[in-house]
């Protein structure tokens, strides 16, 4: 445990961020319950904000970046886990209140840290991390909210990136009809891959701003927030659920309470910041009826080297799927 820490590190303040690869000794790690040695990370939207400064998503600096990663116990003192256990690490203050995944070694509480659940290899629970977490409990917080298969389609806007990708996996796996609608046309053979039945260009949805519209959907998985989950409250049928999961497109929601008290449709809020019970429960359906069928298809795998780059192509719009970070593979 004495060995240096590489570690990619998010300097400056919410004004000026900048972000740079340097070395730590093992007491700047946080403090915590189990220390864990990483063997890879992913590149979340979330990340790429904090890391270029485009959002104010760090909340103490420096701070290490990556909000998820998975690796081995190297020390515990929670009974819950032992040296050599497969873990996975994400949400609540990871990457954002303190240190990261960009590192070949975190420190974090217990509550922070699951299991990999049989069933999952390393690299499928990074893959999946806490984007597929968030489509996953997005999907589960849905069917306890009445949706299921047969009662129509169900849209996840966003479709390229990596809770929505995942979303339609999940969804198309479970029986659903996906409508993928993406601003990435192009990319319509990826998403129907991945089992969307049909592929919409966002710029071809018929406008909607009147209280209520032909109703068309439901379900949904939003991940843009602002007017195009304003039009979604509007275009989704009677008792039909929407996810939040994202902002991509704006804070600001700007609808009427005409769909939730004529058509009760149900809009739902999903955070990943969950208690150990909660995050069990999904990381057990993730690894059984909530498995993506083609997580190799969504997983980039990219050098630790490579992650300034990675950072600029998430966000700047050139990603598909989810990309992961190598950040010590050989361990």
């Amino acid at each position: 445990m004495d060995d240096p820490i590489r570690a990619y590190l998010i300097e400056g303040s919410a004004d000026a961020v900048q972000a740079r690869f340097t070395t730590l000794t093992p007491s700047q790690l946080d403090p915590g319950d189990v220390v864990v040695r990483i063997h890879h990370a992913s590149v979340n939207y979330k990340d790429a904000l904090a890391a270029t400064g485009r959002g104010r998503i760090i909340r103490r600096f420096p701070c290490v970046g990556g909000i998820d990663a998975v690796g081995t116990v190297e020390w515990s003192q929670s009974p819950r886990f032992q040296p050599g256990d497969a873990v996975i690490v994400h949400s609540h203050g990871f990457g954002v209140s303190q240190h990261g995944g960009y590192a070949t070694r975190t420190r974090v509480p217990a509550d922070w840290v699951n299991p990999i659940p049989p069933g999952l290899s390393a690299l499928d629970a990074i893959t999946i991390g806490v984007a597929g977490y968030t489509a996953a409990l997005a999907v589960d917080l849905m069917e306890l909210n009445g949706l299921a298969p047969g009662r129509g389609r169900v849209l996840v806007n966003g479709a390229t990136g990596g809770v929505a990708s995942i979303a339609i996996d999940i969804l198309a796996q479970r029986g659903y009809e996906v409508v993928a609608v993406t601003g990435k046309p192009a990319q319509a053979p990826y998403l129907k891959a991945l089992g969307a039945s049909e592929v919409v260009a966002a710029s071809d949805l018929a406008a909607a701003t009147r209280p209520l519209e032909k109703a068309l959907w439901a379900g949904a998985v939003d991940s843009l927030g602002g007017e195009p989950l304003a039009a979604l409250t509007r275009t989704t049928n009677k008792d039909g659920v929407i996810a939040s999961i994202g902002n991509a497109a704006g804070q600001e929601l700007v609808t009427t309470v005409m769909p939730f008290i004529l058509r009760g449709v149900r809009l739902i809020g999903v955070n990943s910041d969950n208690e150990p019970a909660l995050r069990e429960h999904v990381w057990r359906r993730l690894a059984s009826d909530l498995r993506p069928r083609h997580l190799g298809r969504i997983a980039q795998v990219k050098p630790f080297d490579d992650l300034p780059q990675v950072i600029k192509d998430v966000v700047e719009g050139r990603n598909t799927g989810r990309t992961v970070i190598a950040v010590a593979p050989e361990l």
